[in-house]
């Protein structure tokens, strides 16, 4: 191999991050899913049965990839109580959450640069082998610090499948089908995350809990090792390698023989193209590339359109609930992990549906009115779940001291230093991070005991049959707290969850399109890093009402943003998307847009 000097190595890598970062939007943004795809879809699995396996087979990196992103959340929970440092500092319990997302970041572009240089099929094999490892060093980790080195390879490998999996789908897929294959991804990614839930749940009550929960990650990694092992490399790759038989020989076990001469020439004409575009740019240096982008007025606006929405897409909360939706159960007041879990069931069952009334309604309903109606209720949503947490707080039982001189051996010392009758549950846990509430044992919203929190104190607390809290407190409000959260991700999913990556396929000329929905991407990686690394502090430092509320006013600012800057693409060809953006009024994104479909009805 030719040596690369390292900062030339490091260059590429930074430029190969920025630009291939997820490719699944570039690739599956574009595609409209209609009956008739899927239809060819459901002949293709007695008629072509091979092309089937390529899709599936690499689709398996998406069912990783959102299994990886969901099973932490419950997962934490049962890791809290193994490491009493985790339960007690949250600053480690976010770490071991969102170094999977700093790792995804880094594999993302360790991916691209990859996929270029190896191939699609062998990122996919060592994003397996990530997968596998970090499965593996999780379930053995002794203590938290090799968790978070386990999640940093998982990372690592979640990274390179989100954008390589979708890819290698859409370069081995024939054309007529390629929107419902890598489409399949996508509810892969969101099929992964809710059987994630199902996998916690069944492993509530087994030896080691959160040791299986994260190791059982490894067994579809392996698995699709040994399917990618035998399948080819993608025939786009092969071409642009000048590899041009083999690409032709693959050509041909996918597509039937009337339709290969076509899809060669197709293919042929594609990879020329694509090459003179690269090179229509007259830019080596990525650095260069991206600062020319910014001084291009056109390309400029989609970028503070598209990286709007997706900085959006991650500060109106949505994290919070994918990757702690059983601590928000907690919060609200149901204690039992096992509880937490199965209604944790319920949110990401319906992020997986809102993925699906997306794929139905985007082309109908068009882009800005997805976003917008599913910002305001989102709005109304985290608005009630200020009121709803705000009301427990208020709500919270008492802390009785009789009922705290009954383990009177465990009293909680913040409490026993200062005793008063205003004491109450949530002054009791927010008072120390060694302080626990045992609740009532007949009236879990009678006076409870503030006691020390650990291991066996809450042995003894469930030994007279009370419910253990160290997150929230007993509450009436939980019921509401969870439809609430329901209805945030039933208001989430079909609207910011995934319009914000069609926006970014489709809002920047053909040059730029690859870079800047690279660039939008890092951004919504970032984001997430910093949503998932702030969100317990935040519920420490704020608490539960007012994060939620905070969540509520970024909304109301992304509301006004998308409402200004993002405008319709529904239907319009690329150039007429220039066009609009090169408009004077292109800030009021209503206006812009029925310009431009004026002038593409003409």
């Amino acid at each position: 191999m030719q040596d690369i000097r390292i900062w030339g190595w490091t260059e590429d890598l930074f430029g190969y991050s920025v630009a291939f970062v997820l490719h699944l939007a570039m690739e599956s943004g574009v595609h409209k899913l209609d009956e008739t795809e899927f239809k060819e879809c459901l002949n293709l699995t007695w008629k072509q049965p091979y092309v089937l396996r390529l899709a599936f087979s690499a689709g398996i990196g998406g069912l990783l990839f959102g299994y990886d992103t969901g099973v932490i959340s419950g997962a934490l929970l049962y890791i809290r109580d193994d490491f009493q440092a985790v339960d007690k500092k949250t600053v480690l319990q976010e770490t071991i959450v969102s170094m999977a997302v700093a790792g995804a970041i880094i594999g993302a572009g360790i991916g691209g640069w990859m996929n270029d240089r190896f191939g699609r099929r062998f990122s996919i094999l060592w994003a397996d082998f990530l997968f596998f490892i970090g499965a593996i060093v999780m379930a053995a980790a002794p203590f938290p610090g090799i968790i978070i080195l386990g999640r940093i390879f998982v990372g690592l490998g979640v990274g390179m499948a989100s954008m390589t999996s979708p890819l290698y789908i859409s370069e081995a897929s024939p054309a007529r089908v390629r929107g419902a294959l890598v489409s399949t991804n996508g509810l892969l990614i969101t099929g992964g995350q809710f059987l994630s839930y199902i996998i916690n749940l069944a492993f509530t009550k087994a030896p080691g809990t959160w040791r299986w929960m994260l190791g059982v990650a490894g067994v579809p990694a392996f698995v699709q090792f040994i399917l990618m092992w035998w399948l080819p490399e993608s025939p786009r790759w092969l071409y642009r390698k000048d590899r041009k038989q083999e690409a032709i020989d693959i050509l041909r076990k996918i597509y039937p023989p009337h339709e290969i001469e076509k899809e060669i020439e197709a293919l042929r004409l594609s990879v020329e193209a694509e090459i003179a575009d690269e090179s229509s740019t007259g830019e080596t240096n990525i650095f260069l590339k991206i600062k020319n982008a910014w001084k291009n007025v056109v390309v400029r606006r989609g970028l503070v359109a598209g990286i709007g929405c997706q900085v959006a897409q991650q500060f109106v909360g949505i994290n919070t609930v994918m990757y702690y939706s059983p601590t928000i159960v907690q919060l609200a007041g149901f204690a039992s992990n096992k509880t937490a879990l199965a209604l944790s069931l319920i949110t990401s069952g319906l992020n997986a549906v809102g993925s699906i009334v997306s794929i139905c309604f985007v082309d109908r309903v068009g882009r800005r009115k997805l976003l917008i109606g599913s910002l305001i209720g989102i709005i109304v949503m985290l608005g009630l779940l200020t009121g709803i947490f705000i009301g427990a707080e208020k709500n919270s039982p008492s802390v009785g001291s009789q009922e705290t001189a009954h383990f009177s051996n465990y009293t909680c010392p913040a409490y026993k230093a200062a005793p008063s009758a205003s004491w109450t549950c949530m002054k009791c846990l927010k008072a120390s991070s060694d302080c626990g509430f045992c609740a009532h044992g007949g009236n879990h919203l009678g006076p409870g005991a503030c006691l020390v929190s650990d291991p066996t104190v809450r042995t003894a607390c469930h030994g007279e049959h009370r419910e253990w809290y160290t997150r929230g407190c007993p509450s009436n409000f939980g019921w509401l707290a969870l439809a609430g959260l329901a209805l945030y991700i039933i208001s989430y999913s079909p609207g910011m969850g995934t319009v914000p990556w069609i926006v970014n396929s489709e809002i920047y000329p053909l040059r730029y399109r690859g870079l800047c929905g690279g660039m939008a991407a890092v951004a919504n990686w970032v984001s997430n890093l910093i949503v998932s690394q702030s969100f317990l502090s935040l519920t420490e430092a704020i608490g539960s009402s007012y994060t939620f509320l905070l969540f509520c006013v970024v909304s109301c600012v992304a509301l006004v943003f998308i409402f200004l800057f993002v405008p319709e693409t529904k239907g319009l060809p690329f150039e007429e998307v220039e066009k609009m953006l090169e408009n004077s009024n292109w800030m009021i994104g209503m206006k812009s847009s029925v310009e431009a479909e004026t002038s593409h009805s003409k």
